[in-house]
């Protein structure tokens, strides 16, 4: 038996962003990402960090017309937990950064050391370039020192959130909207 059913957390959740108000924002990224990657010599990598980042990520790259090259990295700090532990790199990207500009795709920025990690390998890879785009980012003052998302769908509240990507206890990424516990 679950001992964190994803019912019982709905019955105690408020929803923050539905699926209509995400996808507005999802193709505002688009138009941002067309923009931003327009005269790239090559095609960028569109880096998705799983699991939670598959999610948002495929929604973005359909409402985007760059013609990206993409990859994916597996990179970890919650192990199926709500608290953060040490970093942990489970699958890296095969694709070679050498000179190339990467995105980083991610469900959510929330202190951002799991996306400063990603970032930081690209760039020690030879990337060119990263850029990192998020669903959502958690508002408060806890995140990295000068670290920031260049590409951001909606900002949630301080507290514990899931959905579109972002899990209960590995449960509930597939909802089709934010939802936020109850203080």
């Amino acid at each position: 038996m679950n001992a964190h059913p994803l019912s019982e957390a709905l019955k105690h959740s408020d929803c923050l962003w539905s699926r209509e108000q995400l996808f507005v924002e999802i193709a505002r990224l688009g138009r941002e990402l067309n923009a931003a990657y327009a005269d790239c010599p090559q095609p960028p990598v569109f880096l998705t960090v799983m699991n939670g980042g598959m999610f948002f990520g495929a929604y973005l790259a359909h409402a985007s017309s760059v013609d990206f090259h993409f990859d994916y990295v597996h990179a970890t700090r919650y192990r199926s937990g709500t608290m953060g532990h040490a970093l942990e790199l489970v699958k890296a990207p095969r694709t070679p950064f050498i000179g190339r500009d990467v995105l980083i795709v991610d469900d959510i920025l929330d202190e951002g050391k799991t996306l400063a990690m990603v970032r930081d390998w690209c760039l020690a890879q030879g990337a060119a370039s990263v850029r990192i785009a998020v669903l959502a980012v958690k508002n408060h003052d806890r995140c990295v020192p000068g670290f920031k998302a260049d590409f951001i769908g909606v900002e949630v509240a301080d507290r514990y959130v899931y959905g579109f990507g972002m899990d209960y206890y590995e449960q509930g990424r597939n909802l089709d909207a934010i939802y936020a516990l109850k203080d």
